[in-house]
């Protein structure tokens, strides 16, 4: 038998008994800086100890963002913590596996190969779609004033969308025309885009999965509508997609489908690399159809990192992983494993809505049929219990299953949703299933006699 001595006894009690050590006796400072250091093992075990009261991302099922990775993927984030992204004269590398990404996206959408495409990564899609509104009010104003007319009243119109245009309205001055839901209408139309064009219209912002939803809007109706448009007002308005969670779904599950660049009028697309891009968290894209959709005002030349270079991001320093490891994921998988995928999502997605329909209570609204994988439900009978109810009992055994109420003309309508992304299985979704069974005896045996109403409701969803 091999014998085995302990060298440094001190050292030996300080590694294996960390939760007798003096220091974690007492609670660490929240609000202050200690006068003082700790050991770094002992205040890394206090932080995560305290991240235990989060919950399971791999049990969100509201978030459209990648919380599954494999373990190449976060090796590749921490050998790349150190890069910083926009200093191209220091990390080249990095710049050119930007370059290689943008245009992987430019062909994936269908850029003219004659066209001189450009973009750029962001850190996440509503970056991304805020450049491309700023793009088409600043190529708006450009051509106001070339024809000698004010540019103080531009407008943008969009349907039910993401927060992040209402900011972008809002921080940049420009009045929202804004398509509401009406009926078993979700998406916006042709009519009713015609209906608020005008000269001081900046462009239309058709989303491809809507956030509620999960429906593409009929984005080629749309760009047709406003050919006809044109050749009736002389007026050209462009349209940008915001492609958030659908660009990443519809070039392989619906191929066919015209919404990219192969519709001349689109001059501009974003998407999050970390939503249905698989990437992780922390990137979005935005890609022009050409060069001369981005105006030269909003683009900076800055040297003071080594060397010349153009930025036209919001931000400025960030991280380069995200980047690289959506590199990673694009030679990793290439397009049969993103169809691939992808299409796991959409079977995960459609198996939920049998299951959901059987348990009796549930109308299903959406499954993924005309957008991304996303379920959409709302309950079709009377009950002792609203979705809030249903959401938060879920939520007791770490299922985050959000309940919402729709935008305005259908606050009446309230839905519960979940996101199909990758790393929610099939063998997942039935241990969802079967929790969801047990929540609905729970009501049977314990009927509600206070039912949670969306306000106030600590456990409930808001897309802001």
């Amino acid at each position: 038998m091999a014998l085995h001595q302990i060298k440094n006894l001190d050292e030996y009690a300080r590694t294996e008994e960390l939760f007798a050590d003096q220091e974690l006796l007492y609670t660490l400072p929240k609000y202050q800086m200690p006068a003082e250091g700790s050991a770094p093992r002992e205040v890394r075990r206090a932080v995560l100890d305290e991240l235990m009261i989060d919950g399971n991302s791999r049990l969100n099922l509201a978030t459209f963002c990648q919380t599954y990775n494999e373990e190449e993927v976060r090796d590749i984030m921490l050998e790349t913590l150190d890069k910083n992204i926009i200093d191209k004269d220091e990390y080249p590398q990095t710049s050119e596996i930007e370059n290689r990404c943008v245009h992987i996206m430019a062909d994936l959408w269908n850029s003219p190969k004659a066209a001189n495409t450009i973009g750029c990564s962001t850190t996440g899609s509503s970056e991304a779609a805020m450049l491309g509104g700023m793009a088409l009010k600043w190529r708006w104003r450009e051509k106001m004033r070339a024809q000698g007319k004010p540019t103080d009243k531009p407008n943008l119109i969009f349907g039910a969308v993401q927060v992040c245009w209402h900011k972008f309205t809002r921080y940049w001055d420009i009045e929202e025309r804004q398509i509401p839901i009406e009926g078993n209408r979700f998406t916006m139309n042709a009519e009713e885009v015609l209906k608020r064009c005008d000269e001081n219209t900046i462009g239309v912002i058709p989303t491809l999965g809507l956030t509620f939803t999960g429906e593409y809007e009929p984005i080629q109706e749309i760009s047709d509508a406003l050919d006809q448009f044109e050749k009736e007002t002389g007026l050209n308005i462009p349209i940008h997609v915001d492609a958030a969670s659908g660009g990443f779904i519809a070039p392989f599950l619906a191929p066919d489908l015209l919404w990219d660049f192969r519709l001349p009028r689109v001059k501009s697309i974003n998407a999050s690399g970390h939503k249905f891009g698989l990437a992780p968290l922390g990137v979005g894209w935005i890609i022009w159809r050409d060069r001369n959709d981005l105006s030269e005002d909003l683009v900076f030349k800055v040297n003071y990192l080594g060397g010349t270079m153009d930025t036209f991001a919001i931000n400025f320093s960030r991280p380069g992983g995200q980047v690289i490891t959506q590199y990673y994921n694009f030679l990793r998988l290439g397009k049969e494993g993103y169809r691939r995928v992808q299409q796991t999502s959409m079977n995960v997605c459609r198996y939920l809505a049998d299951e959901i329909h059987k348990l009796g209570p549930f109308e299903i609204l959406t499954q993924g049929d005309n957008g991304i994988p996303l379920l959409c439900w709302t309950l079709k009978e009377l009950t002792n219990f609203t979705l809030f109810d249903f959401s938060y009992r879920l939520r007791n055994s770490g299922w985050q299953v959000p309940a919402y109420g729709m935008p305005a003309k259908r606050q009446d309508l309230v839905v519960q949703r979940i996101v199909c992304r990758f790393g929610l299985t099939r063998d997942i979704a039935s241990l969802l299933i079967d929790e969801m069974k047990r929540a609905l005896d729970y009501f049977k045996q314990q009927p509600v006699h206070t039912k949670i109403a969306p306000t106030g409701f600590i456990g409930g969803f808001n897309h802001l």
